[in-house]
């Protein structure tokens, strides 16, 4: 089988806004606070791939590089390990000889690093504007006053908090603060069952497909049992009474490039490759995951991939950096973008080898740039919050 763009058909055209989001070109009125102190490299430099490695090698043991599965290729040959992003924040903790941890993720995934990690190690993002929209939706004072709508409805004391992992280390301190937990796509429904034996409800933030998904597919919920708190609504645009009747409050959040993904997509490629197996992530809409054949994290989509028989035939609903990744690393399968559109994680893609020559350069000369700090009090509930997942069953 040849490995050519159209055999994999995971590299759809381009729209405009899509080169923008790569990086590829510019508008100054989207793109405020990417700046960088000091010269970052053109990306059309002959030598960066050069100055990575001359870099990574001066600075030795003292730096750790991480590159989560949906970055780019270019910084993923630099990443001393790849994986998600509680992975590579345990990785990170498992290295306490490093001085440097850079951390080609987003945002929040600095975060849990340097929540993990000693204070003798600092925490390196390479460009500050690799957000993540999902995390963005719940802002501490807006889950603040969720909390308060649940005391008002008095359900808040049989309320137990469960956070994604993909969620700021302000709302990973409030989860930690009221008694809760905090999951991944692979341990949700564990952190639930350990919840629902805590409590009677769970608020599940921030996003709502993961929480909707594995509480209606694994768990046996109906989805009248659960209600979608909108937090630019008053009081959620729930009633007391609804709250009340409901075992699984769902916060209005989602992923931008798993939300992309539709009913249509999967009949569409359903049509267009017989017997294909349709794999996708639980992030993805509740009508997706209810079509699809197999639904699971990173993780499992790479593992499934890698044990599927030679010949088979995948359609894959997840960031389209690791499914080209994966057509690439398995030539005698057919594997295909599920989505005709680009669906690229548009901050994970700010972090480009521009950016990541400009950090390690920088830790050469003695300059450390882009350290991301969670003060100690955050740092202290988040923890909890976290230890209590890595004490789950």
């Amino acid at each position: 089988m040849t490995t050519t763009t159209e055999t994999y058909g995971v590299d759809p055209t381009p729209t405009p806004l899509a080169l923008l989001l790569l990086g590829r070109e510019a508008d100054p009125n989207s793109e405020r606070g990417v700046e960088c102190p000091g010269d970052l490299p053109a990306a059309s430099d002959p030598d960066l791939v050069e100055r990575a490695r001359a870099a990574k090698e001066k600075l030795g043991d003292r730096v750790f590089i991480l590159g989560h599965h949906y970055q780019r290729d270019e910084v993923i040959e630099f990443a001393d390990v790849t994986g998600d992003s509680f992975k590579l924040a345990r990785d990170a903790a498992a290295r306490p000889e490093a001085e440097y941890i850079v951390f080609c993720g987003v945002h929040f995934m600095a975060e849990s690093a340097d929540i993990l990690t000693s204070s003798a190690q600092q925490v390196v993002l390479p460009d500050l504007a690799a957000g993540c929209s999902m995390a963005d939706m719940a802002t501490a004072e807006q889950v603040a006053e969720c909390w308060d709508v649940l005391t008002e409805a008095g359900i808040a004391d049989v309320t137990v908090p469960v956070s994604y992992m993909n969620s700021s280390a302000d709302i990973k301190a409030f989860t930690g603060k009221h008694g809760g937990t905090i999951c991944t796509s692979s341990n949700a429904q564990r952190a639930l069952e350990w919840a629902y034996e805590q409590g009677e409800k769970v608020l599940f933030l921030p996003d709502q497909h993961l929480g909707r998904n594995t509480a209606v597919r694994d768990m046996g919920f109906s989805l009248d049992d659960c209600v979608l708190y909108n937090p630019h609504k008053p009081n959620g645009g729930l009633t007391a009474e609804q709250l009340r009747d409901a075992k699984m409050i769902l916060w209005r959040g989602h992923c931008s490039v798993h939300g992309r993904f539709s009913l249509d997509s999967v009949n569409d490629v359903r049509a267009r490759i017989p017997g294909v197996t349709v794999l996708v992530h639980p992030e993805c809409k509740h009508e997706v995951v209810s079509a699809a054949d197999m639904v699971g994290s990173t993780e499992y989509i790479i593992k499934a991939l890698d044990a599927a028989e030679p010949g088979s035939k995948w359609a894959i609903g997840t960031e389209l950096n690791l499914v080209r990744r994966l057509a690439k690393a398995h030539p005698d399968k057919e594997i295909v973008f599920l989505d005709r559109a680009v669906c690229f994680c548009s901050t994970m893609n700010r972090i480009d080898l521009p950016h990541l020559v400009w950090a390690l350069e920088s830790l050469v000369e003695g300059r450390v740039p882009n350290v991301i700090t969670v003060d100690p009090e955050t740092e202290k509930y988040a923890k909890a919050a976290l230890d209590r997942m890595l004490a789950l069953p």
